[in-house]
């Protein structure tokens, strides 16, 4: 956890909360504040669910999952449970609710694992999975195994090794639980073989929007050329689920080549809100990963002390 004055962090909250300051700026202040961490932080973070910008409600829930920290349950709740929230938005804060892991939230998972939202609902009955498998392994006494080089705080754990083979037939597999798949998914992933990376690609086309767009941010993590075509393939069909043409753009802004700007710059003035602000965040975040200087996740937005 980053240690940094509370009139600094108060300075941070208010780039993040102004609506008046270009999305990218604020998304860096978003980041800014998951690695600072805290109370201060986490209240920042909460206060600006009340914007209007869905693809930002959607990364303030992961961020707030990402950090862990149970003093952010009560807000993510509140966000699940509010039913004029856009889906992607109540999807996240379940999924962000799983990351957490504690066990007080195991009844609200429950109730909205019902939503007549499909992705919400789906997304609670993973993080149900998650939460339970939490509290097996402390019955059990058990350590977490973290052999994710990602960093990031997945849904799920991964499976256990298996031949890319096997682990595509399970993440293919339309009869399993999205549980089991995501699993099959994560372990592809720590994979980072160019086989693995084709394999999870296959998955773009998968029945489940909520699973589609899940592939999508692995990819972004995988930051492999090879998946590019697909990625562009799911960003320019209009059909798409938005939430999954957003994560398939920002996964371009993450391995950030020459293709994958151009093919962002056209999608600029694209008719869905979400889709058209993920380019904007997207190409701000290839111009970082291009940058020899630092990474976008852990940059520090600048604060005038005299605003």
């Amino acid at each position: 956890m980053v240690q940094i004055e509370d009139s600094k962090i108060t300075a941070i909250g208010d780039v993040l909360n102004n609506r008046e300051r270009p999305l990218k700026e604020r998304f860096r202040a978003l980041f800014t504040l998951r690695n600072i961490g805290g109370e201060h932080a986490l209240e920042s973070i909460g206060r600006c669910f009340e914007d209007d910008s869905a693809l930002l409600k959607h990364e303030l829930a992961y961020c707030l999952g990402q950090m862990q920290d149970v003093r952010a349950i009560p807000v993510l709740t509140k966000v699940l449970a509010d039913v004029q929230q856009e889906a992607m938005v109540r999807h996240e804060a379940a999924e962000a609710l799983g990351a957490i892991g504690d066990s007080s939230v195991e009844d609200t998972l429950v109730n909205f694992s019902k939503d007549p939202v499909i992705e919400v609902a789906e997304t609670c009955e993973i993080a149900l999975e998650r939460v339970r498998w939490l509290k097996r392994l402390k019955e059990e006494e058990k350590t977490l195994k973290d052999d994710n080089p990602y960093a990031s705080v997945d849904p799920t754990p991964p499976a256990v090794s298996k031949s890319v083979e096997e682990l595509k037939r399970i993440l293919m597999d339309e009869s399993d639980s999205l549980f089991n798949r995501y699993r099959a998914m994560f372990a592809l992933r720590n994979l980072r073989t160019t086989d693995a990376t084709l394999a999870l690609a296959c998955g773009l086309k998968g029945k489940s929007a909520l699973f589609r767009h899940e592939v999508a941010f692995v990819l972004g993590q995988l930051q492999e050329e090879c998946s590019i075509p697909f990625l562009v393939d799911n960003l320019r069909d209009p059909e798409e689920n938005e939430m999954v043409r957003h994560e398939c753009a920002e996964a371009l802004g993450a391995i950030a080549t020459e293709e994958c700007t151009r093919v962002l710059n056209e999608y600029l003035m694209d008719d869905k809100r979400v889709v058209k602000e993920s380019c904007e965040v997207a190409l701000d975040m290839c111009e970082y990963e291009n940058s020899p200087e630092f990474q976008y996740a852990d940059t520090l937005v600048k604060v005038n002390d005299d605003k």
